[in-house]
């Protein structure tokens, strides 16, 4: 991890501590962007390093948040062993869905990822015995910490911290896995999988393994979701959402993960903010990603990144190093 991403951390860190108090109006929202933000992680390690498209992962979303709730409604389990198994069985169903999906290519690969998350989406609707179809669950148990039981609705700064925490954890150990030996065989994938194989790269289960990892983000955004509201119905997990997921990816920059918690950040409070214009919001997602894609092609941190420092040398305030 280089000193960028050292500091970096800090200041995330810093601003997961001064923002409730600068906008304690926007617990519950920031909490969800939270959400969003986690799940956009485990994404860009899929989409900008390793090169697979998935637009079914609100699927793995709906596992870990329906995992958690039956099983502490049900069963009585505790919500931080259901968070856990929420997980393991998003990690399982994953791996069985990633062997024969990601031997696909191109838009064969989206068009399957949408179809599981398709899949995903009906059961929760129809399986009422178990799901509480289109009515969900309710009563599911908040989460506890230090002995604190966490407030629901975002009226508690603990639950904005707790989350926010899971998510630079997250992001710590996204950072941590690009900048290793992993790291570099999934960006030789993205690269090309031919090249990749040739010197030796086991793409065919590189690709499995991010695709596993990254249902895991997303299956933890799943279970914080359900204890933080306390409720679950189907809405949240719709095949709109795995493509927003997609977008936010791309609107912050596909190829660093720090780009995916802004684009999150970025399109969070956008949704947020056209949330009462049902059919319109969608209008909006579209000229921003078509604004993106043409002025900004490389996402909004690494476009940003880069037209401040064309600003910066054009204006003298900094000089590029040149190598002798």
């Amino acid at each position: 991890m280089g000193w960028h991403n050292r500091i970096g951390l800090v200041v995330f860190a810093v601003a997961i501590g001064i923002v409730p108090w600068l906008l304690p109006s926007w617990y519950y929202k920031l909490i969800h962007i939270g959400f969003y933000a986690l799940i956009c992680i485990g994404l860009s390690l899929l989409m900008g390093y390793a090169g697979q498209i998935s637009l079914g992962h609100a699927a793995f979303y709906a596992i870990g948040a329906y995992t958690s709730a039956v099983l502490c409604t049900r069963l009585g389990w505790s919500p931080w062993v259901a968070v856990w198994a929420g997980v393991a069985l998003s990690m399982l169903i994953a791996w069985v869905v990633g062997i024969p999906s990601l031997r696909l290519h191109g838009h064969y690969l989206a068009m399957a990822t949408l179809a599981f998350g398709e899949i995903v989406s009906v059961v929760a609707k129809a399986w009422i015995r178990v799901t509480g179809g289109p009515s969900g669950l309710g009563n599911i148990p908040l989460l506890s910490a230090f002995g604190h039981r966490l407030k629901t609705y975002g009226t508690d700064t603990q639950t904005f911290y707790v989350v926010w925490a899971v998510v630079l954890i997250g992001l710590v150990l996204a950072i941590n896995l690009i900048h290793s030996r992993v790291g570099r065989a999934l960006r030789s994938i993205h690269d090309g999988e031919i090249p990749a194989n040739v010197l030796g790269v086991a793409t065919a289960s590189y690709k499995v393994k991010v695709f596993v990892l990254s249902a895991a983000y997303a299956s933890v955004a799943g279970s914080l979701y359900v204890h933080v509201t306390g409720y679950i119905n189907p809405s949240p997990f719709g095949v709109e959402n795995s493509i927003l997921f997609v977008i936010m990816v791309i609107v912050g920059g596909m190829r660093t993960v720090w780009g995916a918690v802004v684009g999150a950040c970025v399109m969070g409070v956008l949704s947020e903010l056209l949330a009462d214009l049902e059919t319109w919001r969608f209008l909006v997602y579209g000229v921003v990603l078509l604004l993106i894609m043409l002025f900004l092609p490389q996402g909004a941190l690494l476009g940003l990144r880069d037209l401040c420092v064309r600003i910066a040398t054009a204006t003298g305030l900094w000089r590029p190093r040149t190598t002798k």
